[in-house]
């Protein structure tokens, strides 16, 4: 009698947490069915695309994987391994100067700078696309102003290159990296260096063995973003150096308005998987690294 009167007691509350839980669970939904539909149908379209190849005289489709074999052939091949080294050199060079820089906004006394550098970084950090183009075309270009001012174009300068798009990249990349690396170095305490120097050492081995390998993944972290926001970039080159710069973006628009071959469109999609690949393996790098780092510094 005893326990029938307990279970009887217990499930209208049990009953009262469910109904309690079920909002919650309620609002996740529609941002479920935005990602599917956002993320998930492109994404099949790509896989479905990228392995479809259609007859020309019947119009019947096959799955195959001939399309990933010309991705990673000739041109092709040649453009993606561009786009690796562009972005690549882009992010190492971003970091190399937007760590100093972050730096020098943490350790600085001034929070009307820091609130400057911070807030001028987050605007340049997302400025790209044919107006960045335009800018650099009209400072540094043939016929820019600083170009004639300084005689560039007698030392050889060409924006329109391979460093000169390295140069464009870095416009917003830089400003990337400070927002980037700046949680981590407020991160560092300050009982660290204190008691770094108490012991004897000096400035740079306090950074040698304590603050550099605590930060290290969040560099690490740091770099492979840089690298994924250069290796996705595509209005600023195409408006910039067109093909003068094999990069895989520019070939994928090539391919899908037919301006090389025509009935390319799906090598296209074949490309777009191979940047997506590309992208979850510095994803799989990112994610770890990020981790790794918030567990030391929030320790």
């Amino acid at each position: 009698m005893t326990t029938a009167l307990t279970r009887a007691d217990v499930a209208p509350v049990a009953s009262a947490k469910r109904r309690r839980r079920a909002p919650g669970w309620l609002a996740v939904v529609p941002l479920l069915v935005f990602t599917a539909i956002a993320f998930g149908l492109p994404a099949v379209a790509i896989v479905d695309g990228a392995f479809t190849v259609k007859d020309a005289t019947t119009g019947a489709a096959s799955y195959t994987g001939a399309n990933l074999t010309a991705s990673l052939q000739g041109p092709y091949l040649t453009a993606l391994l561009g786009s690796v080294k562009l972005s690549a050199i882009s992010a190492a060079l971003g970091a190399l100067l937007g760590l100093p820089l972050a730096q020098a906004v943490v350790s600085s006394r001034s929070r009307a700078l820091r609130e400057a550098v911070l807030t001028a970084s987050g605007v340049l950090a997302n400025f790209g696309g044919v107006p960045l183009a335009f800018a650099f075309v009209a400072t540094l270009g043939n016929a820019g102003v600083l170009t004639a001012h300084l005689g560039l174009k007698d030392s050889g300068w060409d924006l329109y290159s391979f460093w000169g798009l390295v140069l464009v990249y870095l416009y917003f990349l830089i400003p990337l990296m400070v927002l980037t690396i700046t949680p981590a170095l407020d991160g560092l305490r300050t009982q660290w260096r204190e008691a770094a120097l108490n012991n004897g050492a000096t400035g740079a081995q306090y950074w040698r063995h304590v603050a550099l390998p605590v930060l290290a993944p969040s560099l690490l972290g740091g770099l492979v973003l840089l690298f994924g926001s250069a290796f996705a970039a595509y209005a600023t080159a195409a408006a910039m150096v067109g093909s003068a710069v094999p990069l895989v973006t520019l070939q994928i628009a090539d391919a899908l308005s037919g301006n090389v071959l025509v009935g390319q469109e799906n090598v296209a999609l074949a490309l777009s998987l191979d940047m997506v690949l590309v992208a979850g393996l510095v994803m799989a790098v990112y994610l770890p690294l990020q981790r790794r780092s918030a567990r030391w510094l929030d320790a």
